[in-house]
């Protein structure tokens, strides 16, 4: 503004609307001999390497880790450190093609060959979340996969907001589902910790048969 009222003194024969349409970007007419450090600003070039010493440098921008990073971690992590299961897969996406949700991981739990006492085969599903605003939904979801699935697991951000984690602590344990917290920032040292262990419960037949036909082939074989 005070650019254009000084031009508008020095040429009032001028159209004010002419010296702001030629004023607006005469950074960009003129990059040899004007600069724009920040907005509404112009300098001429001489000061360029000067100003811009001293800007400030902003933060390297974070970028948010994908929650898929976390699913073949995890799954490896109930077979060799919780044993939940003896063999777990990342699924997740719409393999179940289903309203209801596809679990994130999904894990069997059978017999060795080795056991004297065999017991049948136990189905255990897992649902991973790195944003912390979604925490409802993803329990609501670990609740539906109790349908088809002997035990069930939600897995949240260990820097969830206390009270969120302490209420699902709570609905964890009254409704059987599993509690897992981690480290959400870095897929390679998730740090998974057990809050709540899973129940294990009779899922329906019908629904464990219908799902578990869609993955047979990589998780039975």
């Amino acid at each position: 503004m005070e650019m254009a009222r000084a031009v508008r003194e020095a040429l009032p024969h001028i159209p004010n609307n002419t010296i702001q349409g030629t004023l607006w970007n005469m950074d960009v007419k003129l990059p040899d001999r004007v600069f724009k450090p920040a907005r509404g600003l112009w300098l001429h070039a001489k000061f360029r390497e000067t100003v811009q010493a001293e800007l400030p440098k902003a933060p390297p921008i974070k970028e948010k880790v994908s929650e898929k990073a976390f699913y073949e971690p995890f799954a490896n992590w109930l077979v060799t450190e919780l044993e939940e299961c003896t063999k777990a897969i990342p699924v997740g996406g719409n393999i179940f093609k289903d309203k209801w949700g596809t679990p994130d991981v999904i894990g069997i739990r059978e017999s060795r060959s080795s056991d004297i006492v065999k017991f049948p085969t136990e189905i255990v599903c897992a649902e991973i979340k790195v944003d912390t605003a979604g925490l409802i939904t993803a329990f609501g979801q670990a609740c539906a996969y109790r349908l088809f699935s002997h035990k069930s697991y939600i897995v949240v951000p260990v820097n969830s907001p206390e009270d969120d984690i302490g209420r699902l602590d709570t609905l964890s344990r009254i409704c059987g589902i599993g509690l897992i917290l981690f480290n959400a920032d870095d897929p390679k040292a998730p740090k998974f910790e057990i809050r709540v262990r899973a129940a294990k419960q009779d899922p329906d037949m019908f629904y464990v048969n219908r799902s578990m036909k869609l993955i047979e082939d990589e998780l039975f074989n």
